[in-house]
């Protein structure tokens, strides 16, 4: 148990309450002699409540038959709040009959002050319901302070798994010599058509964040390839396509959501609904639905963008394009989202165009 000083505990709020001026002067004079300097006396019952949400004391002395409202009701009242600190409630009664107390009790009281008061055991039992509340209130701090510590250090260590993998993203971008904004374009979009898929919000930031990795599988293929400016030869279309599994290979061995998405989305980003696709030549609702929305998202921004290989595609060419490849490259149903808000996702497109270069 803790030990507080008496300092520290006289300066405590104590409600006392009771509708016999008498008592409450009685109290306040044996409380206030022992040093205790934050008294509040209630003749009235029926301000309990709302004195105690402004002032929150440490401990509650409680006549039981008063007018208006009796003990047992201010106890009700005080119940409900549902406060987690609330704080003891010590009756201040006359009576002695076991059903009374009992019922007192039950109600939400902790302990029992008899009439005539005595000096001594009043102030005993006030000192150490204090010192118990305080302490509770201190570990409970604690734990408060501890826990929000914990969310703190556990948002910086998702903050910088991120941008990480943000990073990571646009080393595979930059290998391939491919604007700088496309993967923030690419999720952004992803987010957007998985919301539109009816995803949650938690999901929805899970492939925001998963899909920046679309392309890692980039860094292992040779710069002769990736970088080449003509078509490629059949070979090298056949390595040009091991980035999917190569990606796959680097994400994997990590259970988190985040991970196993990105791996999933890297592995299946180039199916196709018609089972076209690569590496595995997966079809319709066999390939995982990121992929499907990766693989939407990614074509759009591709076409729409300018590359040192191609010029971008006007708008009405790219759309007539998702049109054209639904339910061949594309899930019809994911289709059908983008082209009913086509422009949700242009102005995604607008806000984060890259920068000419100088």
């Amino acid at each position: 148990m803790y030990a507080f000083s008496d300092k520290n505990l006289h300066e405590q709020t104590i409600f006392i309450v009771d509708d016999e001026v008498v008592n409450l002067k009685l109290l306040d004079k044996i409380l206030t002699s022992a040093g205790y300097s934050n008294l509040v006396l209630i003749s009235d019952p029926r301000e309990v409540l709302s004195l105690y949400q402004e002032h929150r004391p440490s401990l509650i002395l409680l006549d039981l038959n008063m007018p208006g409202l009796d003990g047992y009701q201010v106890m009700k009242q005080l119940v409900s709040l549902e406060d987690p600190l609330l704080p003891p409630i010590v009756i201040l009664t006359a009576q002695h009959h076991q059903e009374y107390l009992l019922k007192a009790l039950e109600a939400g009281a902790r302990d029992f002050i008899s009439k005539p008061f005595d000096r001594r055991e009043l102030l005993m039992r006030v000192k150490n319901f204090l010192d118990a509340h305080v302490a509770h209130r201190l570990v409970r701090n604690q734990k408060d302070h501890l826990e929000e510590l914990v969310q703190q250090r556990t948002l910086e260590l998702q903050e910088t798994r991120l941008e990480i993998i943000r990073r990571l993203g646009h080393a595979a971008e930059y290998r391939d010599e491919e604007t700088g904004n496309h993967i923030i374009r690419m999720s952004k979009m992803c987010a957007l058509l998985a919301r539109k898929a009816g995803w949650s919000e938690q999901q929805c930031n899970l492939i925001l964040s998963a899909s920046p990795m679309h392309d890692i599988g980039k860094i292992g293929i040779p710069d002769a390839i990736l970088l080449k400016p003509g078509k490629l030869g059949r070979d090298e279309w056949l390595t040009m396509k091991t980035h999917a599994e190569i990606g796959a290979r680097l994400l994997e061995g990590n259970d988190s959501d985040l991970m196993v998405m990105a791996r999933e989305i890297a592995l299946n980003h180039h199916e196709k609904w018609d089972g076209s696709g690569y590496p595995a030549g997966l079809k319709g609702k066999d390939i995982p639905m990121s992929g499907r929305i990766a693989a939407l998202a990614d074509v759009f921004d591709a076409l729409t963008s300018v590359r040192p290989y191609k010029k971008a595609w006007p708008l009405e060419e790219a759309v007539q394009l998702i049109r054209d490849n639904r339910g061949k490259h594309f899930d019809p149903e994911l289709a059908d989202l983008f082209l009913d808000d086509v422009q949700a996702f242009v102005d995604i497109k607008n806000a984060y165009q890259d920068l000419p270069e100088e």
